[in-house]
């Protein structure tokens, strides 16, 4: 094996903390002596120990550490947080080598957990699989470098381009018949990429029509927060996505609320109100949301440049009319691939 596939590992680790270390990157440490792995560890929640710290505990001989490399996909972070640095217990354990995908954008690290190691005489490469490195956290850093949370734009929608039939035009019976575009494998994998992401937000008309939960009920996970944009209190307040199962925050323009809706955030009249909410989450400290709908509030972000992802599901089904789905935005093609007779199409942003 070499670095490229030791970093591999780390990266293959790293992913076992999806969903569960946001603020925090997803990192993973391998430790090896003479070629050999010795040591495994990645971060599991936030507000534990850190990948080098499980990945050293896991070493059944500490002796060797003092002639072994340290294998990590981002920087050893050199601040204290939730827990003390990790370029510290490297140090302190006296590892020879550490071998770095990427340097970490966090203002507080950037650079100074590579210093602080050579200082102390120790053997930094950096760069190894870097793309792959970034690609891990990409959600971590557009957090620190675009001072927002990681933006994904997702939706279902028929052959004939509509997001969903018209709940005006047809009794409730023929709307439910009509309204699920897509099938239950699909379903169960929207609800595993919810649990991965902090957030999820959609618009007025969406919870009015489909009275969405907004959950991770058909796949064990965590529940993100439910971002509401209801600007005039349109959404009654039995709805589903106010129940207490999940936070929940609801973006309007109303100052006074009733105490039967979930904590709320006063939007300024003048505002502009998608920067508004994002820069809100960002102060929450929200690294990534899921806008899922409707087509109004899909189409603002799209137009405004505020993605990064797009996640467009396409049906063989026809619906004949309807609500037009979003135009997509021109973007970086990621994954093309068939999902029980679904098409799904991720892009990316390519700026």
């Amino acid at each position: 094996m070499n670095d490229e596939d030791y970093l591999k590992r780390c990266i293959e680790l790293a992913r076992n903390g999806a969903g569960l270390v946001a603020p925090n990157p997803m990192v993973g440490c391998v430790l090896v002596h003479n070629k050999s792995i010795i040591g495994e560890g990645w971060h599991r929640k936030y507000g534990e120990a850190h990948a080098e710290v499980n990945a050293v505990n896991s070493v059944t001989d500490p002796a060797l550490l003092a002639e072994s490399t340290a294998y990590i996909n981002l920087e050893p972070c050199s601040h204290f947080g939730k827990t003390p640095p990790c370029a510290d217990f490297l140090i302190k354990h006296r590892i020879k080598k550490v071998v770095v995908g990427m340097r970490d954008p966090h203002p507080k690290v950037a650079g100074n957990g590579i210093k602080k190691l050579k200082e102390a005489g120790i053997e930094v490469v950096e760069g190894i699989l870097e793309a792959e490195c970034k690609e891990l956290n990409k959600r971590f850093i557009a957090f620190h470098t675009k001072k927002r949370p990681y933006i994904i734009l997702k939706w279902a929608q028929s052959a004939d381009g509509y997001i969903a039939p018209d709940a005006t035009s047809m009794s409730k019976e023929a709307f439910e018949q009509k309204r699920h575009i897509t099938g239950k494998t699909v379903q169960k994998l929207v609800h595993k990429w919810r649990g991965e992401e902090d957030a999820i937000l959609v618009g007025t008309q969406t919870l009015i029509t489909d009275n969405p939960e907004l959950n991770t009920r058909a796949w064990p996970g965590k529940n993100p927060l439910r971002v509401v944009l209801d600007l005039n209190l349109r959404v009654p307040h039995t709805a589903k996505v106010f129940n207490k199962q999940q936070p929940t925050l609801l973006f309007t323009y109303h100052k006074n609320v009733s105490e039967h809706y979930p904590e709320h955030i006063t939007v300024p009249e003048k505002a502009d109100v998608l920067p508004f909410i994002l820069h809100t989450l960002f102060e929450r400290n929200i690294q990534s949301i899921i806008i899922e709908g409707g087509t109004y509030t899909l189409q603002k972000a799209i137009d405004a440049g505020l993605w990064d992802e797009t996640q467009i599901f396409i049906s063989k089904k026809e619906l004949g009319s309807g609500i037009k789905a979003p135009v997509a935005p021109a973007g970086k093609p990621f994954i093309q691939s068939n999902i029980d007779h679904v098409q799904l199409l991720i892009t990316t942003n390519p700026s």
